[in-house]
């Protein structure tokens, strides 16, 4: 199979049959492992002269494509569709911090008044720079706290208020 890399051609063997790739295709249900399958069926078919055209239908850059036939041409089918991607990411959350955060979220005194606070909180007392949108991913994965603010709702409650609306007929 000979394809056009920028002009110049490419010798790429897909050595599956297309009934295989597509079984494969139909039976993964991961969008980018799907994409990359329907590439190389694409490519088997001869569909597309130049790689730029079948990335351009894809919806994926150029690169991609090249690193994806690249990869193929390393590890076969097994190595392209295996993805890698989130694996041993540690974090910016250490374990101290993160108690500090459950006690600072459960505090009815003085609690966190939304996000921004959160990472101010977090620098004036960690000294931790933790970008807002880091901060907040976390609060809400680790805390379920979807709303603006992540604890906000029993801040400052007039205690005598609340009973006598209770007892409001």
């Amino acid at each position: 199979m000979y394809i056009s890399v920028m002009g110049m051609t490419s010798n790429l063997k897909i050595k599956e049959s297309i009934s295989s790739l597509e079984a494969a295709f139909k039976s993964s249900d991961n969008f980018k492992v799907r994409q990359r399958i329907q590439s190389l069926i694409f490519l088997k078919q001869g569909k597309f002269q130049r790689q730029a055209d079948l990335a351009e239908y894809l919806g994926v850059d150029r690169s991609s494509l090249k690193r994806w036939i690249r990869q193929y041409k390393d590890t076969g089918l097994d190595g392209l569709t295996t993805l890698k991607s989130g694996g041993n990411y540690k974090g910016v959350i250490s374990e101290v911090l993160h108690k500090a955060l459950a006690k600072k979220m459960n505090d009815s005194q003085d609690p966190l008044l939304g996000y921004w606070h959160a990472v101010s909180w977090v620098k004036e007392h960690f000294g931790e720079d933790i970008h807002y949108q880091t901060l907040r991913s976390y609060l809400i994965r680790h805390f379920k706290t979807k709303k603006k603010h992540p604890r906000k709702s029993h801040y400052k409650k007039d205690e005598q208020a609340l009973e006598v609306f209770k007892k409001t007929p």
